[in-house]
């Protein structure tokens, strides 16, 4: 998936993005808020995940987040949907920002991105989403895109933490994307 946005430029991860992408997500502020990253994370565990992404299935996407500049491109974050693990029904969206980044909105515009292709170009009709109880920050990004919480507080995986940690779920239905963001919906 290659998309842009005001700020941003999304695309899939190459190889040659190894180096920048284990300097960009090495922090275990970032890490231990998701579920399949190691920590500590480095150049090998980067090339592992290019490489695995490089496999995923045409209805999944998973891409680096570049900030635009009048220079080169700043590797700032990672986005994405798919079915995580096994216990999943739903493609789950996921992101991460580097930390100088936090605070920006940078989330919320590739995240919105990324949704728009889950529904329009992948056609999904549900996405799911969580985050970690002790990072609400990642919940008002969920909330201002338009997801709602399901009422449901799950044990998910933490590879970084070695343990499971309560995750609050959330869903977001095409329909309610569409009216968010305004688009004609046809009618079945």
């Amino acid at each position: 998936m290659f998309a842009r946005t005001k700020r941003l430029f999304l695309r899939p991860a190459w190889p040659e993005d190894a180096k920048a992408l284990s300097a960009a997500i090495a922090d275990e502020a970032i890490v231990r808020n998701l579920a399949t990253a190691p920590w500590p994370y480095g150049i090998n565990d980067a090339r592992q995940k290019i490489a695995r992404d490089a496999e995923a299935p045409a209805r999944e996407a998973s891409c680096l987040v570049f900030l635009r500049t009048n220079g080169a491109a700043e590797l700032v974050g990672g986005v994405g949907f798919g079915r995580w693990n096994d216990s999943i029904n739903i493609p789950e969206i996921g992101y991460w920002i580097a930390r100088r980044h936090w605070g920006k909105g940078i989330a919320f515009e590739a995240a919105e991105a990324v949704i728009a292709a889950a529904f329009l170009s992948a056609g999904n009709t549900m996405l799911g989403a969580g985050h970690f109880i002790d990072n609400p920050a990642s919940g008002k990004v969920l909330r201002k895109l338009g997801f709602l919480p399901t009422g449901e507080i799950i044990p998910y995986p933490c590879l970084a933490r070695g343990c499971e940690i309560d995750s609050v779920e959330y869903r977001l239905s095409r329909d309610r994307w569409l009216d968010r963001i305004g688009m004609y919906r046809e009618a079945a």
